[in-house]
């Protein structure tokens, strides 16, 4: 009999596959690299050919772990990036690069389209057109690719991309219609009134099912270059923000979470939608609720370009020992983390990342210290612009690889003044793991699947001196931001001839 569920998530610099038994005891798990081009600045692909590649890698690796088989699998769920759009012709070939959520490009059009219908896509969709958004995206396709444009019949979402790898079917979640920006929330389905705006027939979309129904079954094409068995549940899945916050056992409203992961993000659980723009809004697991999610664009993308550019030789726990060693503060340096322009609070795709205040005494230890520190102002600003929002957090939970770091838990904890929590488990593909056990009848709810599965670790609680100190410093933060933020534009000017 299967006994195991598997859940697979696409991340921006690698695809994971974790193997959960019905218990979430973590049995197997394994990653295989994807990469992204940035042809040029603000621009960032990725190939959707690749994705299925690192299923194919990632997979196999995950069942040697478990020491299982493909017939030890009950059921499958993905998730993935929310926004990202595949397009295909009739024949199902992929016609150009998936453009990726932190993409920049299309920021002219989303202008544009906030300001012809910005209040009609806040009250249909729940959320303001940007660059990140789908919506956004296919305006600039229709202007700059419009031979493309007009030859693609399908959009998929990134998930359903990869899950249509195995199962050949074609179909969305409500959370990944809201995060194409092209949904009705009044009768939750898509918006031909939305659609039209780029004009986009709503033939070329996806019907949208629940996270957790089953949509098909392993074909026999993927069965043999992935190791599962042919005909293996899978179910619809979800993005991976969606994913992932359900993952940590965030069923309640006022439950919050961190995600320490390529980008940063902060997520509040809530009784219904609260429309905050440009605060994002998406449909919860849990029918009925919903939850807030705002996000910077370089979170464990910065850690690990830090990583590379001076810590090569020890890697990461040379740069946790090393920070440790440093008193908060990092002696006056202090580090803005936007390598790729930023999105909330500033939504500004010119923003530049900087260390600022640096003396002839600063080490290799300060540059550790003062990334962590930059990075936890950064979801610091984002808590800010939520607080004044009238939204308030409780203990937040942690999400993503970064979780692992004691040194960076504090200082979280420290700079927010919130207690951290860490769950056994925290990341998107164990969330899907559940979402799988639920479709597939291991869980009856998913409420029950929370309370079979996931475990607080330990938490972390802020210093009140230190938390003190971190307030003053971050209101240099800030205003050093905001000294720099034309400079950035001019830079850019200078550089790119406008």
């Amino acid at each position: 009999m299967a006994s195991h569920l598997l859940g697979i998530d696409l991340g921006a610099s690698s695809l994971k596959a974790t193997i959960i038994s019905a218990t979430g005891v973590v049995e197997g798990e394994a990653s295989h690299p994807v990469t992204s081009q940035m042809p040029q600045f603000g621009w960032s692909e990725q190939d959707p050919a690749e994705w299925f590649l690192a299923l194919c890698g990632a997979v196999p690796m995950a069942l040697a772990a478990a020491g299982l088989t493909g017939r030890d699998i009950t059921g499958i769920g993905i998730s993935a990036g929310a926004h990202i759009p595949v397009l295909t012709d009739e024949a199902g070939t992929v016609l150009r690069p998936a453009m990726m959520w932190n993409d920049q490009r299309s920021a002219d059009q989303a202008s544009t389209l906030h300001a012809v219908a910005g209040a009609k896509i806040i009250d249909s969709s729940l959320n303001k057109v940007n660059p990140t958004w789908t919506l956004a995206m296919l305006a600039w396709l229709r202007a700059h690719e419009p031979v493309v444009f007009s030859r693609a019949r399908r959009l998929y979402l990134a998930k359903d991309y990869l899950r249509y790898c195995l199962t050949g079917t074609w179909e969305t979640d409500y959370s990944d219609a809201v995060g194409a920006l092209l949904a009705d929330d009044s009768v939750k389905t898509w918006s031909p009134e939305l659609s039209a705006l780029v004009g986009w027939d709503v033939a070329r979309l996806p019907r949208i099912m629940k996270p957790t129904d089953v949509v098909g079954g392993v074909t026999a094409a993927a069965a043999a270059r992935t190791g599962l068995a042919e005909g293996t549940k899978v179910v619809c899945g979800s993005n991976d923000t969606t994913a992932e916050f359900f993952g940590v056992g965030a069923v309640e409203p006022g439950m919050g979470a961190v995600k320490l992961a390529t980008a940063g993000v902060l997520f509040l659980a809530t009784d219904g939608p609260r429309v905050h723009p440009p605060v994002s809004c998406y449909p919860h697991i849990i029918d009925g609720m919903f939850y807030t999610a705002t996000g910077t664009n370089s979170c464990a993308s910065a850690h690990r370009w830090l990583r590379e550019l001076m810590f090569a030789q020890g890697g990461y726990e040379a740069m946790d020992a090393l920070a440790a060693t440093v008193k908060p503060g990092a002696d006056g340096l202090l580090f803005h983390p936007y390598l790729q322009g930023e999105r909330a609070p500033y939504w500004d795709p010119k923003l530049r990342a900087d260390f600022l205040g640096l003396t002839i005494s600063h080490s290799q230890a300060h540059f550790a210290r003062a990334l962590y520190e930059g990075i936890a102002f950064s979801i610091r600003d984002l808590l800010e612009a939520a607080r004044a929002l009238g939204l308030e957090f409780g203990a937040i939970r942690l999400i993503g690889g970064g979780a692992r770091s004691a040194v960076w838990r504090q200082i979280i904890a420290d700079v927010t003044g919130l207690t951290i929590e860490r769950t056994e488990a925290a990341d998107a593909s164990f969330g899907t793991a559940l979402l799988a056990g639920i479709g597939t009848g291991v869980f009856a709810s998913p409420r029950e699947a929370v309370a079979a599965c996931v475990r607080l670790v330990d938490s972390t609680a802020p210093d009140p001196a230190r938390h003190a100190f971190y307030s003053d410093l971050f209101s240099i933060y800030k205003d050093a931001q905001a000294a720099l933020a034309p400079l950035n534009h001019r830079l850019h000017a200078l550089l790119h001839g406008k």
